[in-house]
């Protein structure tokens, strides 16, 4: 499991959050640090007669400060730790290449230059070869895990939800939510009949994967998705969606992903299967 920490607090959290996973998973932790002084100086050296100072020590201490907070979390956890320097989304997305999982703060990773979600993490929720995790509260850790699925594909979401549940222990909670303006087939008892044998059908598929979680579903009727699924996932430990949608541009996060990531107060795993 790969992790971006750039010293915030939002990046703190994540790197908590990421090792408690990682040791549920029984997976190793790499905790990354990307410096951007390189971008803006060439002086990256101590002051003369000072000890520890100078920006790559800097640098150095921000890494090991943030593999501080795995442990603190996680205190067996295997924590390896790697500082780069430069522009983070292109390390951070080569780093997690195999990874189980990428883990970043809802800020994204970069510091003062890092902004709201909408930067790096929406670039690499787009763009990552795995699963990107993105944590801005960690408020309900014991609470559920929310899947949002739809007829169009949900078996990466379905599978990923279903493995944190059995690792965890947490229970599973399968939300389908239909649209009226969707079409006249929603609207009819036919409709909502279909729909609710498709959100059985993936009920019966999450037993398989997970014969040891306690699964739930729920047919949920909304105008919007995203919406839909925030309030289903109110205080749930994490909220898993796909990445497909509508995006106007190759290599976007889909338009409910994103929203769901704008507004959720809780983590959200994207899948990108």
């Amino acid at each position: 499991m790969v992790v971006g920490y750039d010293g915030s607090a939002e990046a703190a959290a994540a790197v908590r959050w990421a090792a408690r996973h990682a040791a549920q998973l029984d997976c190793e932790l790499q905790v990354i640090h990307c410096s951007l002084w390189p971008l803006l100086t060439n002086d990256l050296g101590p002051v003369k007669g000072i000890a520890g100072s100078g920006l790559r020590h800097q640098a150095q201490a921000t890494l090991e400060a943030g593999k501080a907070e795995a442990l603190s979390a996680a205190p067996r956890v295997a924590v390896q730790g790697t500082l780069l320097y430069g522009l983070p989304a292109g390390h951070l997305r080569r780093m997690a290449g195999d990874a189980r999982m990428l883990v970043l703060g809802s800020r994204g990773i970069g510091g003062f230059l890092g902004l709201l979600v909408g930067s790096v993490s929406l670039e690499l929720a787009a763009t990552a070869s795995c699963p990107v995790a993105v944590i801005r509260l960690d408020n309900h850790p014991g609470g559920r895990i929310v899947v949002g699925i739809d007829p169009s594909g949900y078996g990466g979401a379905l599978r990923l939800a279903c493995g944190l549940a059995s690792a965890t222990g947490a229970g599973l909670t399968i939300i389908h939510v239909i649209r009226p303006h969707d079409g006249m087939a929603y609207a009819t008892a036919g409709g909502i009949a279909a729909a609710r044998r498709f959100l059985l059908r993936v009920a019966d598929d999450a037993k398989a994967l997970a014969p040891d979680v306690a699964i739930g579903q729920d047919l949920v009727r909304d105008t919007s998705v995203p919406r839909a699924l925030l309030n289903a996932s109110r205080g749930a430990a994490l909220l898993v969606v796909g990445s497909k949608g509508h995006g106007l541009l190759k290599g976007t996060v889909g338009s409910a992903a994103h929203a769901i990531l704008h507004h959720a107060t809780g983590p959200v795993l994207i899948s990108r299967t």
